[in-house]
């Protein structure tokens, strides 16, 4: 019955997304309460704790660190359908920090920082964010970051990430800075 459940729930992602989620049904196949673990892993962020800008930088640069496609792109398309600004989203893909506005260039730097393991550079960043969203908005940041690697890094694992595509914003295609280009 819950099998059942999950892959309509899948069914229903995919058509909405436009996404391939297979490596998820072989999650299910395999062991369908890992499949809800997993799930309900990745919703732990408080996203209202921080601006929908912030969260978008750091589940950007997240998914980015592991992936160069549909890991991204799904992660475009939920923020397109948030009603977040293409431009913004564009510049955040880009690591166009002027184009991102002051509180996405923020925790962009301040993500990056964090997984380069750069403390000289993550602790005023870190130190910023709780001066504007309080220790809530910074976890809710940190959660982001973590959780946006899981997918990617889990499709990997599977095998099912075999091939970078073109991230698309609002019909337009975007160019896209990784974390290892702009170290």
């Amino acid at each position: 019955m819950l099998k059942l459940f999950f892959s309509r729930y899948l069914d229903k992602f995919e058509r909405q997304w436009g996404y391939d989620a297979s490596y998820m049904r072989d999650v299910l196949a395999t062991n369908s309460w890992s499949f809800l673990k997993f799930m309900l892993g990745s919703q732990m962020a408080d996203r209202s704790a921080a601006p929908p800008e912030a969260i978008l930088a750091a589940g950007l640069v997240g998914t980015l660190s592991e992936d160069c496609g549909p890991c991204v792109q799904i992660g475009v398309d939920m923020a397109t359908a948030q009603g977040l600004d293409p431009d913004v989203i564009r510049a955040v893909l880009a690591g166009d920090e002027a184009g991102m506005g002051e509180t996405a260039a923020l925790v962009w730097r301040f993500a990056r920082a964090s997984l380069v393991r750069d403390m000289e550079a993550c602790d005023p960043l870190r130190d910023e964010i709780v001066r504007r969203w309080g220790q809530r908005g910074l976890v809710a940041i940190g959660l982001t970051l973590t959780a946006s690697r899981m997918y990617p890094t889990l499709k990997y694992a599977l095998g099912h990430g075999k091939a970078c595509s073109k991230v698309v914003v609002a019909g337009v295609a975007a160019p896209v800075v990784h974390l290892a280009e702009a170290a």
